[in-house]
């Protein structure tokens, strides 16, 4: 995700998170900044299970 690193990128989520909670943005807006939350996620998500594959190795 443009080489952001973990903490940015949950950082991120959180932003996007409290504006959607809010509710303030319209329905266009609110689905792109869905779609963005979803491609955070997942990249968070893939971080964390590569983290967890070394981890693994290393307990071996």
């Amino acid at each position: 995700m443009n080489n952001k690193n973990f903490a940015e990128m949950i950082k991120q989520l959180e932003e996007i998170a409290t504006i959607l909670e809010k509710g303030d943005c319209s329905i266009e807006d609110a689905i792109k900044l869905y779609d963005e939350g979803k491609l955070l996620s997942k990249a968070c998500t893939e971080i964390l299970e590569k983290a967890k594959q070394k981890i693994e190795v290393v307990e071996q």
